[in-house]
């Protein structure tokens, strides 16, 4: 039993900062997520198949036991809104951005040639 830290992946969007993390054969109940002073912390542990006879493993390269990862969050993301969805193996958090913290985009409106022409006759 080797100690291990599942892969994880974390992108950002205009909307939201995405962490996907790979814990295959780790049952969601065994799962600790939390956010403390703008940490990330995702805990849990992989068990070791008790059905089989452990002397009847030819071989056995994946890790198994506890884990544990932790991530600094951005001031800009909204902690408190952190969704969590556990598929096919893959925990995906998602965090909403703050809205001030949202890209915004500004319209730059045109002058008609009539405005521009008495704007520089003044």
């Amino acid at each position: 039993m080797t100690p291990w830290a599942p892969a994880v992946d974390i992108y950002e969007t205009e909307n939201e900062l995405v962490v996907k993390a790979d814990l295959p054969d780790v049952n969601p109940q065994d799962l600790d997520i939390r956010v403390e002073n703008n940490i990330l912390t995702i805990r849990g542990e992989r068990k070791f198949e008790k059905n089989v006879n452990q002397d009847n493993y030819l071989r056995v390269e994946r890790a198994y036991g506890s884990f544990a990862r932790s991530f600094t969050l951005a001031n800009t993301v909204n902690a408190e809104a952190i969704k969590a969805d556990y598929q096919n193996g893959v925990l995906t958090l998602t965090i909403p951005k703050k809205e001030e913290a949202k890209p915004k985009q500004i319209k730059v409106t045109v002058g008609t040639p009539a405005m521009a022409a008495s704007a520089a006759g003044r």
